[in-house]
C-alpha cells in the first residue's frame, strides 16, 4: 500500500488548491514544500517586524465562479475599494482614477478625460472578450485550444480579427486604435502598458505583445469572481486554502524540497526528498514550473526527448524590481496630486511612463541600463488594511518596470541599489516627503523571486505571457496536446500550465481534477 493517494509538490496557491480538491474527494493528500512557510509568491509575510507585506501577488485575478464556490474562495473576506486604483504620469496630468462602481468610473472618465476616451476604453474591453474566449482565460477543465479552436471561438469578423491581433499583433497597435496618444490618454495608455508587459520581457511595439493586453483586461462572462483586494493581504486566499485541506485531513509539510519524481518507467510511484526520503502514491501534482517538473524532477531515460527540449526553451526572463517600505507615517502628496491624500485614492497609485518610454527603457534594460525614470506601482495597503502595519505606522510596496538582466555579481549589486534609488525617486516626484517616511525598506528583484521561490529567472508566470508560451503552447495538466507527459499519473498544476499564469488557481484546480477523473473518483464529474 502506498504511504498516500496523492502527493502535492508545491504549497504555493496552485498547489494548495490541487490539494485541498484531491483531499475533499477522500484521497489521502500529502503537500510539500520548499519553503519554510506555505502560500508561496500569493502570501502575506512579516518581513520586517510588526510589517506584513504582499511577496510577489496583491489581488486574485479574476477567476472561474465554479472554482470559487468549490474551494470557497468567496467566504473570504475583502477589503472594501471605492477606488481600485489611480494612474498618472506624475507630470501634473490629470490622475485617471479607476472607481470601483461603474458608475462613478463613467462619469468621472467622461467629465475629466473626455467621451472619446470613455469609447475607447469600451472599446478596448470589447476587443480583449474574444481573445479571452479563445485563451480559455477563464475556463477550468477543458484542454489548451489549438490555433483553429482559437479562431472558432469567434462569432464575427470583429472578433476574428481581434483573435488574430492577439496572436500577431503589438500592445501599442491596440491602444493607438483605441485611445491614441494625447493629454487625456497618457496615463490612461502607461496603465494599460503596465498591465500587459509585467507579465513579458518585451516592449509595448513587439509583435506578440497584444496577447498579455488581452490576458490582463480579461473580464469573465457571466458570473465569474472580478479582481479583488483580500483583507489582511493575497496571503488570506491561501490561509484559507491550508486550512480547508488541513481540516479535511491534509497534511502540508514546510522545508521539504523534493529532489526526484520516481517511476516505475510508465507510472509515477512517488517521489522521493532532498534528504533522500522515499514516500509513494500513485498521483502526483507538481505545482513548480513545468520545465523544472520535466527537465530536473524526472529522470531524463523516462522524460522524451522533444518534451524536455520544448519546455527548456521556455522564456523566464523576469526583469522588474520590488521593494517593501516601513514607513514612520503616510506619505504626503503635492499639489497638482494633493488629491491623492484622500485615503480613497490610496489603494494603488501608479506612477506610469508612455508605451513609446516604456519601448526605450526596455531596450535600455536589454542593454544592462536602468531606466531613469521607472514606472512604478505603489502600495498602501496599511491604509485599508490596518492590521498589517503596528498602530500608527504603515507599509507600503512598490513593483517597477525593467531591471537588466546579469550573471555579473558585481554589476547586479549596483543596478540594484541604483534602480533602488530611482524607484524612491519617481514616487518622491508626487510625495516629496516619501523618502523621509521610510523607517526600513527591502529590495527584491527576479533573482531573489528564483531563489525563494523557485521561480525560473524570477518569472511568476513560470512562462511569460507571449504567443509561443500560450494557448496550445502551454501545457495542460497531462503536457502538451501534442506532446503529452511520458508517465501516467502526474499532473502539471503550475502558473505555467493552461489557465495561469495570475492568482486564479485554475492550473492546480485543473491538475486535481484530471487526476481525480482518470482514477474515476472525480465527485464533481
Amino acid at each position: 500500500m502506498s504511504d498516500y493517494d496523492a502527493i502535492v509538490i508545491g504549497a504555493g496557491h496552485n498547489g494548495l488548491a490541487a490539494a485541498a480538491i484531491l483531499q475533499q474527494a477522500g484521497l489521502r493528500t500529502l503537500c510539500l514544500e520548499a519553503n519554510h512557510y506555505a502560500g508561496g509568491m500569493a502570501s502575506t509575510v512579516e518581513l520586517i517586524d510588526g510589517y506584513r507585506f504582499e511577496i510577489a501577488g496583491s489581488e486574485q485575478f479574476p477567476t472561474s465562479a465554479r472554482l470559487s464556490a468549490e474551494l470557497g474562495l468567496d467566504t473570504v473576506p475583502t477589503v472594501p475599494l471605492e477606488v481600485m486604483s489611480v494612474s498618472t504620469l506624475g507630470r501634473g496630468d490629470p490622475p485617471f482614477i479607476y472607481y470601483t462602481d461603474p458608475m462613478k468610473l463613467v462619469e468621472h472618465v467622461n467629465g475629466v478625460h473626455g467621451l472619446d476616451v470613455l469609447t475607447g476604453m469600451a472599446g478596448l474591453m470589447a476587443w480583449a472578450q474574444a481573445p479571452a474566449r479563445a485563451l480559455g482565460r477563464f475556463e477550468v477543465r477543458r484542454e489548451p485550444k489549438t490555433i483553429d479552436e482559437m479562431f472558432a471561438c469567434a462569432t464575427n469578423e470583429f472578433e476574428r480579427s481581434a483573435i488574430s491581433e492577439m496572436l500577431f499583433g503589438s500592445l501599442s497597435e491596440v491602444l493607438d486604435r483605441y485611445v491614441p496618444d494625447n493629454d487625456r490618454t497618457r496615463a490612461l495608455r502607461g496603465m494599460m502598458s503596465f498591465l500587459g508587459l509585467n507579465m513579458t520581457f518585451r516592449g509595448p511595439e513587439t509583435p506578440g505583445t497584444a496577447m498579455a493586453l488581452a490576458f490582463g483586461l480579461a473580464t469573465p462572462e457571466g458570473d465569474g469572481t472580478l479582481m479583488r483586494k483580500i483583507q489582511g493581504g493575497i496571503g488570506a486566499l491561501t490561509t484559507h486554502l491550508r486550512e480547508r485541506f488541513e481540516k479535511a485531513g491534509g497534511t502540508v509539510r514546510l522545508r521539504t524540497p523534493v529532489a526526484r519524481i520516481d517511476t516505475d518507467g510508465s507510472r509515477v510511484t512517488g517521489v522521493r526528498t532532498a534528504d533522500g526520503e522515499q514516500i509513494t502514491a500513485p498521483i502526483v501534482v507538481s505545482c513548480i514550473a513545468p520545465d523544472l517538473t520535466v527537465g530536473q524532477l524526472l529522470d531524463p531515460a523516462v522524460a522524451a526527448t522533444d518534451l524536455r527540449s520544448r519546455l527548456a526553451r521556455t522564456d523566464h526572463r523576469g526583469s522588474y524590481l520590488q521593494m517593501h517600505f516601513a514607513l514612520d507615517a503616510i506619505p504626503e502628496f503635492a499639489e497638482p496630486y494633493a488629491v491623492l491624500n484622500d485615503p480613497v485614492m490610496q489603494s494603488a497609485i501608479g506612477i506610469h511612463s508612455t508605451p513609446e518610454e516604456l519601448q526605450q527603457q526596455w531596450e535600455q534594460c536589454r542593454r544592462g541600463e536602468v531606466p531613469q525614470e521607472p514606472a512604478v506601482i505603489l502600495q498602501l495597503p496599511s491604509v485599508h488594511d490596518p492590521a498589517v502595519a503596528p498602530a500608527g505606522k504603515h507599509a507600503a510596496s512598490a513593483f517597477a518596470l525593467w531591471f537588466p538582466i546579469t550573471d555579473d555579481r558585481e554589476q547586479y549589486g549596483r543596478l540594484k541599489a541604483e534602480m533602488a534609488q530611482r524607484v524612491i525617486a519617481r514616487i518622491s516626484t508626487l510625495a516629496p516627503n516619501f523618502a523621509e517616511v521610510i523607517s526600513r525598506q527591502i529590495v527584491f528583484t527576479p533573482r531573489h523571486m528564483d531563489r525563494m521561490f523557485g521561480a525560473p529567472g524570477g518569472d511568476y508566470c513560470h512562462g511569460l505571457v507571449h504567443p509561443e508560451q500560450m494557448g496550445p503552447n502551454r501545457p495542460g495538466p497531462t503536457g502538451f496536446r501534442d506532446l503529452p507527459l511520458p508517465v501516467t499519473g502526474l499532473y502539471l498544476g503550475s502558473a505555467g500550465c493552461q489557465g495561469g499564469p495570475a492568482v486564479s488557481f485554475i492550473p492546480g484546480y485543473n491538475a486535481a481534477h484530471s487526476a481525480l477523473d482518470e482514477a474515476g473518483q472525480d465527485p464533481a464529474t
